[in-house]
């Protein structure tokens, strides 16, 4: 991962901060851009704010910031240190007072902080997909059932998706807005999220892709 550092972040070499397992979950900087964009286009006028669910070290919500779409950027990630990179990258790419953080769990601080937003909010979901890739997956015990490996499976079960299962996401979202985005593997199992859709309604999946392959949806 450590190649793909200009990728992830092309102010890299200006002192960007990274935890170890931030290298495997941060959106690399052109797809948070084109994400950025796409929602930005998408979203209503009436929509001013928006607000990163797993904040990690800052790639998406520094994304979003850079837009200049939003008036403001709520950022929440419950890692003291991993939210610690994530205003100090903030920082580097000179958006810093335009995001607001919060340390804390999302479910909690959506609840309790922001929702008088909910109104003019949406929400950008980015959740941990269950361990790191390949060998560095998770040891689970034999107690343990493992979740889905976004890595070597070939369809990705959302339904056991660890540590947050994708109706935990709902349950969540669904209660605060119907504009909301969710950051999944390109293996997702879209049926899952079709059955999940009110009857007649339509979702919208893109897949976001590098260098002629498919990352995410």
């Amino acid at each position: 991962y450590f190649h793909q550092r200009y990728s992830i972040f092309s102010k890299y070499d200006e002192g960007i901060w990274m935890t170890d397992s931030a290298w495997f979950g941060v959106t690399p900087e052109p797809v948070a851009r084109k994400i950025a964009q796409d929602v930005s286009e998408a979203a209503s006028a009436a929509k001013a704010v928006i607000v990163d669910c797993f904040a990690g070290v800052g790639g998406n919500a520094i994304a979003f910031a850079l837009s200049g779409r939003w008036k403001k950027v709520y950022a929440i990630e419950q890692d003291a240190q991993v939210l610690a990179c994530a205003r100090h990258n903030a920082q580097i790419y000179g958006v810093a007072s335009n995001i607001s953080w919060y340390e804390g769990d999302c479910f909690e601080v959506i609840k309790n902080e922001l929702a008088d937003l909910r109104e003019y909010c949406v929400v950008f979901a980015s959740p941990p997909w269950g361990g790191r890739p390949d060998h560095q997956m998770r040891v689970t015990s034999s107690l343990t059932k493992a979740g889905p490996s976004y890595r070597s499976d070939a369809v990705f079960d959302l339904l056991h998706m660890q540590p947050y299962t994708l109706f935990d996401l709902l349950l969540l979202l669904q209660t605060y807005t119907n504009d909301f985005v969710l950051y999944l593997p390109r293996t997702s199992d879209l049926r899952q999220l079709a059955v999940t859709t009110q009857k007649g309604t339509k979702l919208t999946v893109v897949h976001y892709c590098m260098e002629g392959a498919s990352k995410v949806v």
